[in-house]
């Protein structure tokens, strides 16, 4: 389809929350008009605004009642489902600080984040709780206050299972009075580099994320249902399935199980008690792997109005397939667990493949070099980003907070540039970007080069040292199932589309590349095998 064009678009007029704020009792304030429309629904059943109303509160009754106080930590450490958002929201509510946690760590770094973030309670899915106590077992943090929701194990005395835990509460009427820029809760980043980094984010962040991108940008409507690939413990996720929905009386279709294409397909057409979502939040890979799959359903199997993607550059050809199949743009944007969402992005009616649109209304970017000055029009530079959502610092972490928070502006870690129509090309993590004979070389533009090849379903691209220590560009490949190519066929193929010295000089055909739990491919891990 022919791109739109467009001017840019001016910061929409929004009003900041007050003074004294809880973003959980905002949320449910939204919703007191449609008691009994569905709010969530998952693999056990729908939980109705009024529901979800009521077990907020009494998650949150329950908390303090266990002696929790104040700003205390709470482990939120489930796989997606009705009890997620009450848990989370719940803990809001009382003024506690929700730990949004990935399911699927070690317990040495379910051990680590417990004594990192001195948890006093951990709310948990019955499957996760042997890795739990396994963690539990590591940690100096003797957490003893464990609620378990849909059980799969024994409990032991000093486990309470949800249902029995929320039936002794009574609703807490009125909301802990947090301020709007007291924390609210926390994430903790991939630690793809190190150890997680607990990110700590305002009752204000999340406010300003869905006004400005979920309704500004997306235009999340109560008619929509919302269903996102991305998990909830994700900043991605978090929006998508929870913080933009709620907002504007959306619902929300969760899923406990992996995003494999199969998986997907099924919600997508309306196997979740036969609501179809109109709104799919995806990722790069798993668009590429829905694309390639047998069972791919047809456009008149599904009601999708919007998609948007997020956790790395989308590559042009995945999204002008996707369109072309089921007859709706993929709007691309990037966002960081520091910035809670998504900043720069295309639009909904305004797609350009390639690029990953303009800055969000009410965010400004900036490119700067390696003295720290802005860089011209179509130069490489480190993306720095000035928005009301920037997290607070990273728990316990000052010089990771003064290297990533600086000032009012707060540095990414990617590689950008910027185009003459205002919108921004992804050039790759700053970490990832490769110096070819004195030239910056994009390992995200050669990988989407790659796949624009019929027989190509992945490919990460990195740096290697020749025998006289000079840096070439090496790809894997995954190919498709039953295709073939060969080494020399691909370089050719590359080098038709790009300048010549960024062609590979190697190329090692694998049968998967690892990635992190969003979808990621980890390039560092390719480079440690590389170095061995």
């Amino acid at each position: 389809m022919t791109a739109l064009k467009i001017t840019p678009q001016s910061a929409p007029k929004v009003s900041p929350p007050p003074e004294t704020f809880n973003f959980a009792e905002f949320l449910l304030q939204c919703n007191t008009e449609r008691p009994s429309r569905p709010a969530f629904v998952d693999d056990h059943g729908i939980l109705s605004f009024k529901g979800l109303d009521e077990r907020v509160r009494k998650t949150a009754a329950g908390l303090l009642a266990l002696g929790l106080r104040r700003e205390e930590r709470v482990l939120v450490l489930m796989h997606d489902c009705n009890d997620w958002p009450v848990s989370f929201l719940g803990a809001m509510y009382a003024g506690l600080v929700p730990v949004a946690v990935n399911t699927l760590l070690t317990p040495e770094d379910y051990a680590y984040i417990l004594e990192h973030s001195r948890a006093q309670a951990v709310l948990a899915s019955g499957a996760l709780v042997p890795v739990l106590a396994a963690a539990m077992a590591q940690s100096e943090n003797e957490v003893v206050k464990v609620i378990v929701c849909t059980p799969l194990t024994q409990l032991s005395p000093a486990q309470i299972e949800f249902e029995f835990f929320l039936s002794e509460q009574t609703p807490l009427q009125k909301a802990a009075k947090t301020k709007a820029d007291d924390p609210g809760f926390w994430l903790y980043s991939s630690g793809s580099t190190g150890r997680p980094k607990g990110t700590v984010h305002t009752h204000a962040n999340p406010y300003w994320t869905t006004e400005l991108y979920g309704v500004g940008v997306l235009g999340i409507a109560q008619e929509d249902v919302c269903f996102s690939a991305a998990k909830l413990f994700f900043a991605y996720g978090l929006g998508n399935g929870l913080t933009f929905p709620l907002r504007v009386g959306a619902c929300t279709v969760l899923m406990a199980e992996r995003p494999t294409p199969d998986a997907t397909f099924k919600r997508m057409t309306g196997g979740s008690g036969g609501i179809k979502p109109t709104v799919f939040f995806g990722a790069p890979t798993g668009f590429a792997g829905m694309l390639s799959h047998p069972n791919l359903p047809s456009k008149q199997q599904v009601a999708l109005r919007l998609v948007s993607s997020a956790g790395e550059a989308l590559p042009a050809e995945i999204g002008e397939r996707f369109t072309k199949h089921f007859g709706v743009h993929i709007v691309d944007g990037i966002g960081s667990t520091e910035m809670l969402h998504i900043f720069l992005s295309n639009r909904p009616q305004e797609v350009r493949y390639g690029t990953t649109g303009w800055p969000v209304p009410g965010y400004e970017i900036e490119l700067r070099g390696d003295d720290g000055l802005p860089v011209p029009i179509g130069e490489p530079g480190d993306l720095y980003i000035k928005g009301p959502s920037s997290a607070l610092l990273y728990w316990g972490n000052r010089d990771k907070s003064r290297e990533t928070f600086q000032g009012g502006w707060t540095k990414s870690g990617d590689k950008y540039i910027k185009n003459d129509d205002g919108t921004y090309t992804y050039g790759g993590r700053t970490d990832d970007m490769l110096k070819v004979s004195g030239i910056y070389v994009s390992p995200f533009e050669v990988e989407a080069t790659l796949i624009q090849h019929a027989s190509v379903l992945e490919a990460a691209v990195i740096g290697t040292k020749d025998i006289e220590g000079l840096t070439k560009t090496k790809a894997f490949v995954v190919l498709k199932t039953g295709a073939s190519a060969t080494e020399e066929e691909l370089k050719a193929f590359v080098k038709d589309k790009l300048a010549p010295y960024k062609y590979p000089r190697i190329i090692e055909f694998v049968s998967e590349l690892p990635k992190t739990a969003t979808g990621k491919i980890q390039r560092f891990k390719l480079r440690a095998l590389e170095n061995e």
